[in-house]
């Protein structure tokens, strides 16, 4: 992100109303680089509130962050003061701008065991914020998930509620967030590398998305937010029902054959044998009727033909956008055609290099291409992007150098990709 121009998503981008962080790795961080522990929770500081103002141009609503648990006591009393002062000043910075942003603040935890001149900033900013609506910032300080249910529990006794009213709802009511208007984070972001939620808000996130982020929080900047956020998007949500994402029925056997069949047709396009392989394949893998799958194999073939006559990747790019939007109606996916094009033309060139160096880079373009068009994350298109590559990698081979093995090779690895996407998207 340029200093000062706002961070925007895609169109067509889902946001999540409430992100949860954990602002971990400072110490990590430092270490790491030969800093102190002090100048790493500096440099996170200074990521937290670049990330603060980047959350809401993206559009969340809420945004939760946990600075300091209940088991954070147990570190040195010099490094918990030297949080402290840092604390003080997030509290500070969300106070100067939060009236004219619409922020409102609240604090989630403990007040009993902070120090004082914190305590009385914290409701300061409470208080002065309460009647703000566009935006919440949720500050954790002295947090512990299993501690916010008790203390939770102990009021509803305390308030005597009797059994027959104890509901889900009023046990929301009386949780650090009760009131709130997205009191459930949507997507939960752990830093550093760590792939666990240490206990953040448990009663609320039973269904929130994870995202474990390598980068410790002084490099977790904007724009890998605004990557997360779009791996999000992706996810399809389904709370426990239905999907409302069309299944794939193909046999992953019959398609593989088909791709590998107009594959071995070296030059494209040439003749109608190779339309009849496309038209097979693609009638096979989307389910599309036979009119839309012949119009959808002639922007394929064409697209796709670049790679091998003249490589005009503009050119390319075009006829995949059409490909996509056409594959777009019928599988009822949400995601973006030019963006797809895009990322596909990415692919195609990286791959035409034809070596072993670029087959990673090909299989992290992979990886965005088919999270972006089969609506699934990073994670699972792993998969899908490693079979992908391997198939593509071998049907060069099987081109440059001839040999029926690397034809039964890439057969074997677009089986398996088939089977893969069948299983992400079923």
């Amino acid at each position: 992100m340029l200093e000062g121009k706002p961070i925007s998503v895609p169109r067509g981008t889902i946001v999540p109303k409430h992100i949860a962080l954990i602002l971990d790795g400072n110490r990590r961080w430092a270490r790491a680089r030969g800093l102190s522990t002090f100048e790493g929770h500096t440099a996170g500081f200074h990521a937290t509130k670049k990330l603060a103002r980047a959350v809401r141009e993206l559009g969340v609503h809420t945004f939760t962050i946990w600075g300091f648990s209940t088991e954070n006591w147990d570190r040195s009393p010099e490094e918990i003061a030297y949080l402290m002062q840092l604390l003080k000043r997030i509290v500070r910075d969300v106070l100067r701008d939060a009236n004219k942003e619409g922020v409102r603040f609240y604090h989630l935890g403990r007040k009993d065991r902070l120090p004082k001149d914190l305590v009385s900033l914290l409701i300061k900013a409470e208080e002065e914020t309460k009647h703000n609506k566009k935006f919440v910032l949720n500050v954790a300080l002295d947090y512990g998930g299993r501690d916010e249910i008790l203390r939770a529990f102990k009021k509803i006794v305390a308030n005597g509620v009797p059994e027959n009213k104890i509901s889900e709802k009023l046990i929301d009511s009386y949780l650090d967030t009760g009131g709130q208007p997205h009191p459930n984070p949507d997507f939960f972001i752990r830093p550093s590398g760590e792939q666990r939620t240490s206990g953040l808000m448990p009663w609320q996130m039973v269904y929130s998305e994870y995202y474990w982020e390598e980068v410790c929080l002084p490099d977790f900047s904007p724009e890998c937010l605004r990557e997360t956020i779009l791996d999000y998007s992706r996810r399809r949500r389904r709370f426990g029902g239905n999907d409302k994402v069309k299944h794939f029925t193909f046999d992953p056997q019959i398609v593989a054959k088909f791709e590998i069949g107009w594959s071995r047709l070296n030059k494209i396009p040439e003749g109608a044998k190779i339309s009849e392989y496309a038209l097979k394949h693609l009638r096979e893998q989307f389910g599309l009727s036979k009119e839309l799958a012949q119009k959808a194999a002639k922007y394929m073939i064409l697209g796709f033909a670049e790679k091998d006559n003249g490589r005009n990747w503009e050119k390319a790019k075009k006829e995949l956008k059409e490909f996509y939007r056409l594959v777009k109606s019928e599988i009822k996916l949400a995601f973006e055609p030019s963006i797809a094009a895009s990322l596909e033309v990415d692919l195609m060139k990286e791959i035409a290099k034809g070596n072993l160096d670029s087959a990673g880079k090909a299989e992290g373009m992979a990886k965005k291409l088919y999270a972006e068009v089969y609506r699934i994350s990073l994670l699972q298109a792993a998969k899908l992007a490693r079979m992908r590559v391997l198939a593509n990698l071998e049907i060069g081979l099987a081109h440059k150098e001839g040999g029926e093995e690397h034809w039964v090779k890439a057969e074997n690895y677009l089986l398996e990709f088939y089977k893969a996407l069948k299983e992400r998207v079923a």
